[in-house]
């Protein structure tokens, strides 16, 4: 997919932060230092947008990503991390779960996932949160670079099977080292957005890009 334009939009803590131009979303969740900063630096193309960090639990808002006017990345805090106050949880609590539950422009969750490590118990917890809110879900396997290709499939398994996932749950495997599975994902995205029969504005250029979008989609398939 061809990137025109990305930007960073906003850190929301409240329902009435959000973007209210009715741009589909992306929702990302995992748990702390799962990589998903870096999937939104490589799914974008750009380095530094969304900052990574080695201190865990340092996302506390839903951070907003836009890329061609078109669609936003949501950067969801990351969970499981001890040092993070039992306030604090809980607050992120509420907020994900007043987004999942309310967001009307929410067409896809990404669930994040270490392909390295079993899901832990807060990334069944989430899945099974996905499925009584009905969200469509495509997990991502990240960091398939830092083990052997051959054993791709048996930690695959072990992910599909530790979370409970349904057969129809795509599962994409990610690297944000060597760009593995990024036009994969892509297109994950854009089936999600056709699928919710999303209508976008008619004037600007966000028609024109989502257009540019579903074309270079074609040209690929």
């Amino acid at each position: 997919m061809k990137i025109k334009q990305t930007e960073f939009v906003i850190s929301a803590v409240r329902p009435n932060q959000y973007p209210e131009d009715g741009l589909p979303e992306i929702a990302l969740a995992g748990r702390s230092n799962v990589g998903k900063s870096s999937l939104i630096n490589k799914m974008m193309l750009r380095k530094n947008l969304a900052r990574t960090s080695s201190q865990p639990g340092k996302t506390q808002q839903l951070n907003y990503y836009r890329v061609n006017e078109a669609i936003y990345l949501v950067d969801f805090p990351g969970y499981g991390y001890a040092k993070v106050s039992k306030k604090q949880r809980e607050q992120f609590g509420v907020m994900i779960e007043t987004y999942l539950r309310e967001r009307q422009q929410l067409v896809l969750q990404l669930l994040v996932i270490d392909i390295r490590h079993e899901p832990s118990k807060d990334d069944v917890l989430m899945y099974e949160w996905l499925k009584h809110f009905e969200i469509p879900t495509c997990i991502v396997a990240t960091k398939a670079d830092k083990i052997p290709r051959s054993k791709w499939d048996k930690h695959l398994k072990q992910i599909k099977q530790t979370l409970g996932a349904d057969k129809e749950v795509p599962v994409v495997l990610f690297s944000s080292e060597t760009g593995l599975g990024r036009e994969q994902l892509w297109d994950t995205i854009l089936d999600a957005i056709d699928a919710a029969g999303m209508q976008l504005p008619d004037s600007g250029g966000t028609t024109e890009a989502m257009v540019e979008l579903s074309e270079n989609k074609q040209e690929q398939s």
